[in-house]
């Protein structure tokens, strides 16, 4: 069996396991996030643990499955599925326990196999809509 990739290292590790600990060993101290649960979100290593804890607080059994990856030197774009159970109340919504899928993709910047920076696109608002709740304008 050959190594995974590093986007199929992240998402099974840091998203499908919960390990945050793994996000100071795949990422760089200085590496940026964008657009995770708000589009035009940048986010730092510490902010983008917040996010991470606040996701894997309100929601269970995740598994986001990697539909596509294509990579070329230190760039890597996949498009993904995730589906998890809404369990918890990080968002501001009690717990439904309902289970949600949404699509998404992410990009990653690479530097010495590490993350350089990250840009991720999904509609978060499809998740809230489907747990039940109206989205703020």
């Amino acid at each position: 069996m050959s190594n995974p990739t590093f986007a199929q290292r992240w998402f099974e590790e840091v998203w499908n396991q919960g390990r945050e600990e793994v996000i100071d060993e795949m990422r760089l101290p200085n590496a940026r996030s964008v657009g995770l649960f708000q589009p035009d979100a940048v986010h730092s290593v510490d902010t983008f643990k917040e996010e991470h804890r606040r996701f894997t607080s309100s929601f269970s059994r995740i598994n986001i499955r990697i539909d596509d990856e294509i990579s070329q030197d230190d760039k890597t774009a996949v498009r993904w599925t995730c589906t998890a159970t809404h369990t918890g109340d990080g968002f501001g919504v009690p717990p439904t326990g309902k289970t949600v899928t949404f699509p998404g993709a992410s990009f990653f910047y690479l530097q010495d196999g590490k993350l350089r920076e990250g840009w991720n696109s999904f509609d978060f608002t499809r998740v809230l809509l489907e747990l039940g709740v109206t989205p703020p304008r």
